[in-house]
């Protein structure tokens, strides 16, 4: 802010009281609070902060955050939509503009749903059905003029790499008439058992480009106990948005046997969040990278096993220009864009997984959305039971049924009628001629299983409860199903189609698309809630209304066998008392959830001894996730300063993932 031009006068005996400095205060609103009031109340809510956390043994990053966010933009806001903002600002206020806020953007043309026109087919989908879902990635970031943020589970592969590859180049070519370096900041997920190879990856994008052009690049992984990101977002200049379910996967949406997903692409300031939301794992980057930890852990190759909590990679482009960490983003750095005709009310909102202790903004928010519905609940998910253990009802230890949700779902029915519509994917579908290790698109739970856990929530909240009253909510209010096009829920050669967008309507007003699943997974996660009628009802005439008239089948969900499985026990066994068979069963679970390859395949590292031993470090995870998460917290494992004031300016599934050595280096702070 610039110094006023008007002299300033002493305080009169009506403001002694204050001991705010009296020049350079202006009535400039800030993040929906005047500046005057941020600078007054900054030193002393951080003091107060630090002392609660003393007295009551709470790491940071878990305040009560008893100090409310405001924001104006709220004011446009439907009840669905206010009910998650009350959710967000009353427990999450400290990330208030860093993981979760409320603005607006138009939505660009239609959803980017992957295979094309999926539930019409008839037939197996045509060699190129959906090739220009690449092409639309890679020109959304060809796009970059001053800052791009690519996130995702892993990197690019195949097509998608070849489309990434081309947009770097195009960007690198314009940037030479430039002053200032354009920047670009790619962010994946080192999965337990295969990491990313950064510096490989950077060969890969930036082949046969000259070292003369002005642009930074830096590629980074992380993964935190068992988090890492799970996001999928392309930001680019606090204007172009693309998010939403898709992984940057050839064989799982261009081949055979693709898997249905969903994203979109949005322009505006909720492009803004995006850059904002990828800082914070930017940051964590840097905070390892600076530590004796993280010096130990750049000299060791990524061919060997790590027995490290964490692990972080990062390599840079140009090698000798770029400095070894990028820059965190601000609003500042890119232009200021005219607000555009046709913008809807949004809601961003994530979560950081294990960077922080038990505060997980989007989960909060799910449930005041999913509380807040007065007539309808639409799921199109790929699961909402954990992972299991394959032909059982047992879960694998360590993971367990989402009951928050199914609580909040189970209140919906009972207390309001509400219908709730739920679809899924056919349990254990394998696109593209993958291996169950490879790819696995539902976690093997039959609609049936998921409606008798939702009852069984109803029966455990409400007593006086008979079994004529749950008859009738199976049969009228509950529908469960799983995913199909017109020529059924099989492809040609036999396999079940597969599911993996994560999309949610309320009311017919409001709607979510994002990256996080309903099935507990603690990764690093970002969505966006649309809360405007005209626009949530255009996408559900080209997605849901489509998709429910071919998928919905009611022998999907007998209300006779949802009745008959209400005593049957889904929690699974401790592992402790299980026998060495079975442990191996739960391994190759595990294994299928993160994805680890074992085929001999180039490139590629299989660590099994690494799996194995963040297997039986994590097989109860969630049980002990307080105990855990204190104990990294007090070893010095918390990020929660580095999130949030270290910004110098102001799943779960996966694959083939490039391993190897890193590049980057730094020496010990």
């Amino acid at each position: 802010h610039k110094e006023p031009t008007n002299s300033h006068k002493e305080p009169t005996n009506s403001n002694k009281e204050s001991t705010m400095p009296q020049e350079g205060i202006r009535k400039t609103r800030r993040f929906g609070r005047s500046y005057a009031t941020l600078r007054e109340n900054r030193w002393v809510l951080s003091k107060r902060r630090t002392l609660k956390q003393f007295i009551c043994c709470k790491p940071p990053g878990d305040e009560d955050d008893d100090d409310e966010a405001v924001d104006d933009n709220a004011d446009n806001l439907s009840y669905v939509g206010k009910a998650a903002y009350d959710a967000l600002r009353i427990k999450h206020s400290w990330h208030h503009h860093a993981l979760w806020n409320v603005t607006s953007g138009r939505v660009v043309g239609e959803l980017h749903q992957t295979p094309t026109n999926g539930w019409n087919l008839i037939d197996d989908p045509v060699e190129g059905h959906s090739n220009w879902f690449p092409e639309k990635m890679g020109e959304i970031v060809s796009r970059t003029e001053f800052w791009c943020d690519v996130l995702s589970l892993t990197p690019p592969l195949g097509v998608f790499m070849e489309e990434m590859r081309k947009a770097v180049a195009i960007v690198v070519e314009r940037s030479k008439s430039r002053m200032h370096p354009v920047i670009i900041r790619m962010m994946f997920a080192n999965i337990v058992g295969a990491p990313v190879n950064c510096g490989k990856i950077v060969k890969k994008l930036t082949k046969d480009l000259p070292e003369d052009g002005n642009v930074h690049l830096w590629v980074g992984a992380w993964r935190q106990g068992v988090s890492w990101n799970h996001a999928k977002i392309i930001a680019v200049d606090g204007k172009y948005l693309h998010t939403g379910g898709h992984n940057m996967w050839e064989k799982d949406y261009l081949t055979n046997n693709p898997v249905y997903d969903l994203s979109f692409e949005m322009e505006g300031k909720v492009a803004h969040d995006a850059h904002l939301f990828a800082n914070a794992q930017w940051a964590f980057v840097r905070q390892k990278k600076r530590t004796i930890s993280g010096y130990v852990e750049d000299k060791i190759p990524d061919a060997l096993p790590s027995f490290l909590p964490h692990r972080t990679t990062i390599s840079n482009f140009p090698s000798k220009k770029a400095p070894t960490f990028p820059t965190q983003y601000s609003r500042r750095l890119v232009p200021k864009h005219t607000p555009l005709q046709g913008r809807v009310p949004v809601i961003t909102m994530g979560r950081y997984g294990n960077l922080v202790f038990r505060k997980r903004a989007s989960d909060d928010a799910f449930n005041a959305l999913i509380g807040s519905a007065k007539k309808t609940i639409n799921f199109a998910i790929q699961d909402l039971g954990p992972i299991c253990i394959p032909q059982t009802k047992l879960t694998v230890p360590g993971y367990k049924w989402p009951t928050k949700y199914m609580n909040a779902i189970a209140r919906a029915l009972w207390t309001k009628a509400v219908n709730v519509n739920i679809l899924l994917s056919n349990p254990h579908s394998i696109p593209g001629g993958l291996t169950a290790l490879e790819a696995n698109y539902g976690n093997g739970w039959t609609c049936v299983d998921v409606a008798a856990e939702i009852i069984k929530r109803v029966k455990k909240q409400f007593k006086k409860v008979d079994d004529a009253d749950l008859r009738n909510i199976v049969s009228n209010n509950l529908k469960v199903s799983f995913i199909r096009n017109r020529a059924g829920n099989r492809w040609d050669d036999g396999g079940s189609l597969g599911m993996h967008a994560k999309h949610f309507i309320i009311d017919d007003i409001c709607c979510y698309i994002g990256s996080q699943n309903l099935y507990e997974c603690d990764l690093a996660e970002w969505g966006i809630v649309i809360d405007d009628q005209a626009q949530t009802q255009k996408i559900m005439d080209e997605y849901w209304n489509p998709m429910w008239r071919a998928c919905y089948n009611p022998d999907d969900c007998n209300v006779q066998e949802v009745m008959d499985n209400l005593k049957v026990d889904r929690r699974g066994q401790n592992s402790y008392f299980a026998s060495p068979e079975k442990r191996k069963e739960f391994r190759k679970a595990q294994q299928t959830q993160f994805g680890v390859l074992h085929e001999e395949e180039k490139d590629h590292y299989h660590k099994e001894k690494e799996l194995d031993f963040h297997f039986d470090f994590t097989k109860n995870v969630h049980a002990n996730f307080p105990t855990m998460q204190f104990s990294q917290w007090s070893k010095g494992a918390d990020t929660r300063k580095s999130i949030t004031t270290s910004t110098p300016n102001v799943s779960s599934e996966k694959k083939e993932v490039d391993t190897g050595k890193n590049v980057a280096s730094s020496a010990p702070n």
